[in-house]
């Protein structure tokens, strides 16, 4: 137990008011501490089955990191360990060259226990497009409304497959997470996330596409719209004739060999949340950034083309500037872009990452071979000294392990 997670759920039910994490307060601190880790006995899940094969074996080759020491912008000099103390860490995973060199967890996270991604799971969407685009049963470049035909007529139709992947489709939704009346609460309502209000809202998650409105010219500017991945998941169903947690399990969860189960968050007629409703173990979010770090192999298998990842980190020939002239423009290095559900910081090295609110970080970094994870219980969304700390402490650690053989 911590002293952000006072005992939370704990003991026999019924619980004490001020213990009991609920769809009010899940989302909250310190409720997200528990929360956080136990998705499902809160929103209806689908199952994401590992299936009956081996396991992707991560052999282990243990490193003492917890001293690695540097300087950030609002904590001063820190360690390692005095970071991953400050960040709300739940869980931390360190693999370099294929060898997992550092495992550790936090605030009762245990390895077979699934952690909730957020908009990891954003990533893990774009992953799924890219094993359907190798099979040939999706192309990019095919305006939506041409797979889904029940987007024509609504503000998405005329955008392209890929201006889903790359949030480029010119649609209006606020990524407010204080608004309880912005476009992301009400899609939190839809989706389960949070109680209704009593206001009539959509049945569902396809009810509720439709009632968004266009804000600006499809492949225009780069703008971190959530919505627009999960209306991808829609189009990926529709065109592999499975719903997004079945194409999640056969096409990356099976073939990677996860070695746990996963779980996604479902709307009232199973709808999944594909944007940020994914639930995996430490180690299973550490093989996703291993598979992307290898260009799509995984467990001695291809499981996703590796033309997919070098297009990913090279990007639109006006990705940078897009993602400059939109949300990305602040904080981050020219050239930095975003392609197909991925943050690309360096293309040239290339260094990118699949990043969730609430500190979720799955960073991958090619020079030195390295894939890292962060699991954390942030008690905000967002947090720029949080998050540039983390930053600090990856590439500290990338730094360390390149000197070291």
């Amino acid at each position: 137990m911590t002293p952000d997670s006072p005992g939370l759920m704990a003991g026999a039910p019924p619980y004490s008011p001020d213990r009991l994490v609920t769809l009010e307060n899940w989302q909250a601190p310190p409720f997200n501490r528990w929360a956080f880790q136990h998705v499902r006995e809160l929103i209806p899940t689908a199952r994401i089955s590992r299936g009956h094969g081996p396991a992707w074996v991560l052999p282990r080759y243990e490193r003492d990191l917890s001293g690695v020491e540097f300087a950030t912008e609002h904590f001063g000099r820190l360690t390692l360990d005095e970071l991953l103390d400050a960040t709300h860490t739940d869980g931390f995973l360190v693999i370099h060259k294929g060898r997992i060199v550092t495992e550790r967890y936090f605030n009762g996270l245990r390895p077979d226990v699934p952690h909730l991604l957020m908009s990891v799971s954003k990533s893990v969407t774009g992953l799924i497009a890219g094993a359907l685009a190798g099979q040939g049963l999706i192309d990019v470049t095919a305006p939506v409304e041409s797979v889904v035909p029940e987007l024509a007529g609504t503000a998405f139709e005329g955008a392209l497959v890929q201006h889903l992947l790359d949030l480029r489709a010119g649609i209006g939704f606020r990524e407010d997470y204080d608004d309880p009346e912005g476009e992301l609460a009400v899609a939190d309502r839809v989706y389960g996330w949070r109680p209704g209000d009593g206001k009539p809202r959509p049945a569902d998650a396809h009810e509720y596409f439709a009632t968004l409105a266009a804000e600006g010219a499809h492949g225009a500017e780069f703008r971190y719209r959530s919505i627009l991945i999960d209306v991808l998941a829609w189009v990926l169903e529709k065109a592999a004739l499975a719903p997004f947690a079945d194409l999640v399990e056969r096409l990356l969860w099976q073939p990677m060999g996860a070695e746990c189960d996963a779980d996604i968050t479902l709307d009232a007629h199973g709808n999944a949340l594909a944007d940020g409703g994914i639930s995996a173990t430490l180690t299973d979010a550490g093989r996703l950034g291993l598979l992307a770090l290898r260009r799509g192999r995984a467990n001695g298998n291809q499981v996703i083309e590796a033309y997919w990842f070098d297009d990913t980190v090279r990007g639109a020939l006006d990705g940078a500037a897009a993602f400059k002239a939109g949300d990305g423009g602040a904080g981050h290095r020219e050239g930095a872009h975003y392609r197909n559900g991925w943050w690309v910081s360096e293309p040239a090295l290339p260094a990118f990452s699949a990043v969730g609110i609430n500190g979720q970080l799955v960073f991958v970094h090619g020079p030195s071979e390295t894939v890292v994870v962060k699991l954390s219980s942030w008690p905000t969304a967002l947090s720029t000294p949080l998050r540039r700390a983390t930053l600090t402490a990856v590439t500290a650690i990338t730094t360390e392990l390149s000197a070291r053989r």
